[in-house]
Parts: C-alpha cells; structure tokens; sequence
C-alpha cells in the first residue's frame, strides 16, 4: 500500500513540477525577473502582455494595456491570440505558479518569442491600472 502511495505522490508532485522545468530549458522562452518586465515592456512597444489569472484578480489590478486570458481558458481561446503570433508575448500570474502552464500552451501552438515573469506580478514594481 505504502509503495501505490508514493508512486501517486510522485506523479502528482511531477505533474506540478514539470510546467516550469519544461519552460525552464526551452530556447523560445525567456525568464525574465519583474524588474526586466518593466524594462521590456518600456522598450517594446509591440509587446503583447498576457495576464493569465482570474477576472476577479485582473480586477483588483493589472498593467496597463494587458489582457486577460484565465490560464484555464487559454487553450480553448488560442485563436484569438493568432493575430500576434510572431509578437513578443510577455506571460505573468500573480506567482509564478499558473503562467507556466500558460507558457506550455504557447508553446504548444508555435508562439514566439515568449517572456515568463518568473515570480509574477508580485515581484512586479510597476504601476498598475485599476
């Protein structure tokens, strides 16, 4: 019993861990701090900045011109984000934790190049629009 137990742990704990180690390697993205994120998104004016949480959270603040794509519908609404496909898209949470997943998808459709706020907009020193 003990041995069924830690394989489902172990699965589990893989299936968390491996959005961010997949994204981590791969060459088509960039893992960039809060403060790089600030820096891009003032040089790049075609910068396309995709915030991956809740409405609820976009609500409470978020940068300015983002927009919003709960990561949980990303997948579904892929179309829409076809007209900036060869566009810098810069992916953030409020963590860190969810915009991997997000990134995956990105992947997944050929996106490129992408940049990951690591620590989300927690770690973001911007201003924020209301």
């Amino acid at each position: 019993m003990n041995t069924i137990l830690t394989i489902i742990l172990i699965f589990v704990i893989a299936y968390i861990i491996y959005p961010k180690v997949a994204i981590k390697f791969n060459k088509n993205v960039t893992n960039i701090s809060g403060d790089e994120a600030l820096n891009l998104i003032k040089e790049n004016k075609d910068l396309i900045v995709l915030d991956v949480r809740t409405k609820r959270e976009y609500q409470t603040g978020h940068i300015n011109a983002s927009k919003l794509m709960p990561v949980n519908e990303i997948a579904s609404r892929i179309k829409e984000l076809e007209k900036f496909r060869g566009k810098a898209i810069l992916v953030h949470c409020a963590s860190g934790g969810r915009s991997p997943k997000a990134v995956n998808v990105l992947l997944k459709n050929k996106f490129s190049p992408i940049y990951h706020m690591n620590h989300g907009l927690a770690d973001f020193n911007g201003n924020l629009k209301k």
